[in-house]
């Protein structure tokens, strides 16, 4: 699924009404995550605190309905960019030090980890970059061993 341009847009909105909620200027809070969860049948996207409250609830109109069998994947991926072009927004939230943006599906199972903030230089590695490790791994160790 290749996002529009209004997709984007009702993404990064949410995400700046998720930053409005926890101001730099606050003193911060004690939270670890900022929970995304998303709904494949309505399009809605619901940010949720540690607690489980809801901090932002919003509805994404090309995500309704959707039946992708990638869905989470594309929806992942979309996170991903909008939250990396507004790093600036996200790694500045009133929350204590290392905390992390994760998405889940509607039954709040965790699908991936999109975006963590820490004091240093911490990524994310997605599955391509990781793909096929094991077995490079493996044989490195093979030819280690002879």
């Amino acid at each position: 699924m290749k996002p529009t341009e209004q997709t984007i847009q009702q993404v990064e909105r949410a995400i700046r009404k998720i930053a409005q909620k926890f101001p730099a200027d606050r003193e911060a809070d004690i939270m670890t995550d900022i929970h995304l969860r998303v709904t494949q049948e309505s399009g809605e996207m619901v940010a949720y605190d540690d607690d489980d409250k809801e901090v932002n609830r919003c509805v994404i109109e090309q995500w309704i309905d959707n039946k992708d069998e990638d869905f989470y994947k594309s929806v992942t991926d979309i996170l991903r960019t909008v939250l990396t072009r507004l790093h600036d927004t996200a790694d500045n939230l009133s929350i204590l030090k290392p905390y992390s943006f994760v998405l889940e599906d509607e039954d709040k199972e965790h699908i991936e980890e999109l975006y963590v903030v820490d004091d240093d230089d911490t990524i994310i590695i997605d599955g391509e970059l990781m793909e096929g490790l094991d077995k490079d791994l493996d044989d490195f160790f093979n030819d280690l061993m002879k």
